[in-house]
């Protein structure tokens, strides 16, 4: 077996066992608070969709090759839990919006700071330029407030990562080879967009989380891949952003 298909494996593996631990765990405490064990009040705090939105962010912290999606919606999820756990424990409340963009701000500028430089080189908005040579044949991506075009050229594209908080991107693949097998891309946008233009014989399946956002496949015209065994699986989460897949 190929080590990508093993890593491909093992991150299915781990998937599954994030959502089931975070399904039994909820359940557990689901049934504790109909039991009288814990405060009823919790369970408007537990059935929530900022509760959602941290069980999301935890399982793509360990799943997802970057950590910055998993760690965003977990802040944004916390965030607007607070005024809940608040009025239920301390009977105070607040504006959660005074507090959310400041803590947002203040969270992407450390990410900014900490986070490891990427090994491409970086483009700037509005400006199109062609791609440097892909590592391996993956793509690495972190636009944060910015984005702009990139033009893959003669290049075997076998998947990679895209971030796109705040921001956005677009990626013209029209004149490389998808790899054989089955090849991931793994895009994540919040406030954010991602514009992926691929050959129209391309076999592509789609497997994105989308909460208040969406990810589609706008492809007019689809031709029958002379190669069916060749797959480019494009998953992640599409939170209060989206993307697009095109054809020219």
């Amino acid at each position: 077996m190929e080590p990508r298909e093993e890593k491909h494996e093992d991150r299915q593996q781990i998937k599954k066992y994030s959502f089931g631990v975070i399904v039994i765990i909820a359940g557990l405490l689901l049934l504790l608070v109909n039991t009288r064990l814990l405060p009823y009040e919790l369970k408007h705090i537990l059935i929530s969709w900022q509760m959602l939105l941290i069980a999301i962010g935890i399982v793509s912290f360990f799943i997802s090759e970057s950590r910055t999606p998993g760690i965003i919606l977990i802040l944004i999820g916390g965030i607007f839990i607070l005024p809940r756990v608040f009025v239920t424990f301390f009977h105070y409340s607040f504006n959660v919006m005074h507090f959310f963009w400041p803590l947002i701000l203040i969270a992407i500028g450390v990410l900014i700071l900490f986070r490891k430089m990427p090994h491409h080189r970086r483009w700037q908005p509005g400006i199109n330029r062609q791609a440097q040579p892909l590592d391996d044949g993956f793509i690495h991506e972190e636009n944060i407030f910015g984005g702009g075009k990139q033009r893959i050229m003669h290049q075997v594209f076998r998947g990679g990562h895209i971030n796109c908080i705040f921001g956005g991107s677009e990626i013209d693949l029209t004149q490389s080879t998808l790899a054989e097998g089955i090849n991931e891309l793994e895009i994540n946008t919040i406030f954010g967009g991602v514009t992926i233009i691929v050959p129209t014989d391309w076999k592509i399946q789609l497997k994105i989380t989308s909460i208040l956002g969406g990810f589609t496949d706008k492809r007019v015209y689809v031709k029958e891949s002379p190669d069916p065994t060749r797959v480019l699986v494009i998953k992640g989460s599409a939170i209060f952003g989206g993307g697009e897949i095109k054809s020219y």
